[in-house]
C-alpha cells in the first residue's frame, strides 16, 4: 500500500502551511494554492516532524492522491515550452507564499484562491464527450419517393430523435456538434445529388416518350416494361410477294349467292398476242365491288389461253388482250347474281348448279366469281390452280364453236369441253379432272 493512502493520524503540515480543512467539509473546503502540476519526487518534499508531509502546492483529492494534468491532448496545450523544475517551499513559509516562476492558473471550477493554475484545464467538447451518457441510435427518416440511399447499409440522414440530455432538454450527440453538421451535410448533399439525377431521368424518359407518342399518333400510358423496349431497332422484315403459281392455287372468299352492282369495269393494259395463227382480239371486264384481284384475272387468261396444251396448240391460233377498242369478244368476271343475268339473255340458267356461261347472244363469256374464287368438288382445293385452267378453256372454248363432250373411257382424262364443274362420272363413266385442250401438249 502506498504512502498516500496509509491509514493513521492525519499528517501535520508545517506550522507556516495553510490551515486544515474543516471536518465534513469534503471537496468544498478550501484546498491549498496549486502548484505545477507534477508530483515531486519523494526525496523533493519537505519532512515534518513526526514523518513524511503530504505534497506541498498540489490540491488534495479523494485517496490522498494529488490530481494530475499533462499538457497536451485532451487537457488543452500547456504553457509554450516545457516547465521548468518544480518550486520547493521554503521552511517557514507557507505554498503559496513560494517563489514560483510562472504566474499560477486557476483550475477549471476551483474554489481556492483567485491565482491562475500553470496548466489550463481542459476544453469544454472534450469533457462533454466523457461526461455526457451515451445517445441513443438516430432513428431512420423514410427516404424520399423513388429516392434511394448511395450506400444501402448506411443512414441517409443523421436526423432521429435523441433523449434530452441536458437540463433545457437539448439533445446531445455523443459525436459533437461538429459531428453532426458534417454528418448532416453529407446526407444532404447525397440526398440532393440523387434528387436531381432521378428528376432530370424522368424529364428525359417522358419527354422521349411524348414525343414517340406523336410520331406514332397514338397515346401511352406510362407503364412498361418491362422492356424499354421503344429505343431498340424493330427489324423488318420483308414480305416476300407470292408468285403467280401461289397466287392461283390459293382460295379468295366470296359468297355462293352473291349478287354484285352488274357494273363492269375494263382491265387497264393489253397484252400482245404471242402466236402468228388466227388471232382474236378480246377484252376483259370485272364486275365493280367483288374484291377479287383483276389483275391476276386478266394475267390468267392471257397465259392459259396462249399455252401450248390449250386452243393455240400448234399455232393454230392466238389471243391478244386489249382494254380499248372493238374486242372480238368480252371475257367477264362477275358475281353469281349477275352470271345468271347475263346468261339468261342466251337462254341459259346457270343458278341451278351455280356455274359459268358463255353467253351467245352477247359479247359476253361470263366466268361465275364464285367458282373463280372457291373451285368445285370435283377438283378439291389441292387442284385449284387446274380448276381455273379449265373453267377458262371450257368457256372461252363454247365462244371459238364447241359443245359439249363426255368422257368415253372410264379412268381417262375428262375432255376439256366436259361439264367438269358438276361432275366427272357421266353414264356411270368416271374421268380424271382435265385443264387442258391438248393435255400431252
Amino acid at each position: 500500500m502506498g504512502r498516500h493512502s496509509r491509514k493513521g493520524p492525519e499528517a501535520k503540515a508545517p506550522e507556516a502551511g495553510p490551515a486544515p480543512a474543516e471536518p465534513g467539509a469534503g471537496r468544498e473546503g478550501t484546498r491549498p494554492a496549486p502548484g505545477n502540476g507534477r508530483r515531486r519526487r519523494p526525496g523533493e518534499a519537505p519532512q515534518a516532524p513526526d514523518g513524511p508531509a503530504p505534497f506541498q502546492g498540489a490540491p488534495q483529492v479523494r485517496g490522498g492522491h494529488p490530481e494530475q494534468r499533462e499538457p497536451g491532448g485532451g487537457w488543452g496545450t500547456g504553457p509554450a515550452g516545457r516547465p521548468g523544475p518544480p518550486s520547493r517551499t521554503e521552511p517557514g513559509r507557507t505554498a503559496g507564499e513560494a517563489s514560483a516562476p510562472q504566474q499560477p492558473q486557476a483550475p477549471r471550477n476551483a474554489q481556492g484562491t483567485g491565482t491562475k493554475p500553470l496548466i489550463p484545464g481542459p476544453r469544454r467538447e472534450f469533457v462533454e464527450a466523457f461526461d455526457a451518457p451515451a445517445a441513443r441510435p438516430p432513428r431512420a427518416t423514410p427516404a424520399p419517393e423513388r429516392v434511394a440511399p448511395a450506400d444501402p447499409h448506411g443512414p441517409v440522414s443523421d436526423g432521429g430523435e435523441q433523449p434530452p440530455d441536458s437540463a433545457d432538454g437539448a439533445p446531445k450527440d455523443s459525436r459533437g456538434g461538429r459531428g453532426r453538421t458534417f454528418t448532416g451535410i453529407a446526407a444532404a448533399a447525397v440526398t440532393t445529388v440523387l434528387a436531381v439525377v432521378v428528376a432530370g431521368q424522368v424529364a428525359h424518359d417522358s419527354g422521349g416518350r411524348s414525343g414517340e407518342a406523336q410520331a406514332a399518333g397514338v397515346d401511352r400510358d406510362g407503364t412498361d416494361g418491362t422492356s424499354r423496349s421503344d429505343d431498340r431497332n424493330t427489324p423488318k422484315v420483308a414480305v416476300k410477294p407470292l408468285s403467280y403459281e401461289q397466287k392461283m392455287a390459293k382460295a379468295y372468299p366470296l359468297a355462293p349467292k352473291l349478287k354484285g352492282s352488274g357494273k363492269f369495269t375494263a382491265v387497264p393494259g393489253a397484252a400482245k398476242a404471242p402466236g402468228k395463227g388466227r388471232k382474236y382480239v378480246y377484252r376483259i371486264d370485272v364486275e365493280k365491288g367483288l374484291g377479287l384481284d383483276s389483275a391476276l384475272f386478266a394475267q390468267a387468261v392471257q397465259k392459259t389461253l396462249n399455252d401450248e396444251r390449250s386452243w393455240a396448240h400448234d399455232g393454230a391460233m392466238t389471243f391478244e388482250r386489249i382494254s380499248t377498242g372493238d374486242p372480238d369478244f368480252v371475257i367477264t368476271l362477275a358475281s353469281p347474281g349477275t352470271t345468271g343475268v347475263w346468261c339468261e339473255k342466251s337462254g341459259l340458267d346457270t343458278t341451278v348448279d351455280n356455274v359459268s356461261c358463255d353467253s351467245a347472244a352477247t359479247e359476253r363469256v361470263m366466268i361465275n366469281a364464285y367458282r373463280w374464287a372457291q373451285g368445285s368438288s370435283t377438283f378439291g382445293p389441292d387442284k385449284l390452280y387446274s380448276y381455273r385452267q379449265m373453267l377458262i378453256n371450257h368457256e372461252v372454248g363454247h365462244r371459238l364453236g364447241h359443245n359439249h363432250v363426255s368422257c368415253r373411257t372410264p379412268g381417262t382424262l375428262a375432255p376439256v369441253m366436259q361439264q367438269q364443274t358438276k361432275s366427272l362420272d357421266i353414264d356411270n363413266i368416271k374421268c380424271k379432272p382435265n385443264a387442258w385442250v391438248h393435255p400431252q401438249g
